[in-house]
């Protein structure tokens, strides 16, 4: 792979970029830590700590693993040799092996009374069969066959056992999908971009998979779902906390095909989160519906209309 240069710029590194990025063993957690300070003065405070706490049990998941990752290799192998992703999530969720991480969730999470027990109920009662149909839909972004309030603790059970597997893949060498924002180890979408900011990469974007959390290098100024660069345009919330076109957090909008993915600015907020981040900021979400945009980025801890 040659050196990427991003249009109309410099070029960004002396040497080629890494392709991708793992997860930090500690995701969940620094996950729960950003959505507390995040709800601080946020209209979703309520929401945003009970995403915290679930992002805790997550962590126990990670830390403690109630099952084994699947040792398939040579599917893997064959997976990758095709130009497939080796954990394909439309594949593995119908196997099934990510319901242990699901009981486990469930057993673990502290649900005291109202909504929030009702959903643990819900999915404590439901047979296997229709737990992976909801999986299903989730992962195939259909979230109106998933209730709403099922949506968090479907997608934690799930986020928590890809992150495992991606973690404990061994021997295997991931490669660009056949779409810019297609996860090279899942085949997920993304979840958002994170500019980042250290280092002699410093700028260079990397897209973070709503589902396994791995991160793949993709050239900025390009939308992620046409491939065009024209036209681009830039919208962040208005926040006296930040200086003109400081903000930590941005939408790059396309007028192509009228979508747009948030990014998260690292060199603004070196703490910044992609998952924490865009739940933060669902009142961009609203405004950029009004502009007309569309939102392909699925937050699988949150229900479209469902908040």
């Amino acid at each position: 792979m040659s050196t990427l240069l991003e249009p109309g710029q410099i070029e960004a590194a002396a040497s080629t970029p890494p392709f991708l990025y793992l997860p930090p063993k500690n995701l969940f957690a620094l996950r729960a830590q950003r959505l507390e300070q995040l709800a601080e003065g946020n209209p979703l405070a309520d929401y945003l700590r009970l995403l915290a706490g679930l992002c805790l049990v997550q962590q126990n998941l990670l830390d403690q693993p109630p099952a084994a990752a699947p040792s398939d290799i040579e599917r893997q192998r064959l997976c990758v040799e095709h130009g497939l992703p080796p954990l394909a999530a439309d594949s593995l969720v119908r196997d099934g092996h990510w319901l242990d991480y699901l009981q486990a969730l469930l057993q673990c999470y502290p649900a005291s009374s109202g909504a929030v027990a009702d959903a643990v109920s819900t999915l404590q009662r439901a047979a296997d069969g229709q737990r992976k149909l909801w999986a299903i839909a989730l992962l195939a972004g259909q979230f109106s066959l998933v209730p709403a309030a099922l949506v968090p603790f479907l997608g934690a059970a799930l986020q928590a056992a890809w992150s495992h597997w991606l973690l404990s893949l061994q021997g295997v060498e991931l490669k660009a999908a056949d779409s810019l924002c297609q996860c090279p180890a899942c085949g997920s979408p993304a979840m958002a971009g994170v500019i980042r900011h250290r280092g002699r990469y410093n700028g260079l974007r990397y897209l973070v998979c709503s589902l396994c959390a791995c991160e793949w290098h993709v050239v900025r100024v390009k939308c992620v779902y046409c491939e065009q660069s024209k036209d681009l345009k830039y919208f962040n919330l208005e926040d006296d906390r930040y200086a003109s076109g400081k903000a930590p957090l941005q939408a790059e909008c396309c007028p192509g095909c009228n979508t747009y993915l948030k990014h998260i600015y690292l060199e603004n907020d070196a703490d910044a989160e992609a998952l924490s981040a865009d739940l933060a900021s669902l009142a961009l979400d609203m405004r950029l519906d009004q502009e007309g945009f569309q939102r392909l980025a699925p937050n699988l801890l949150l229900a479209p209309g469902g908040e």
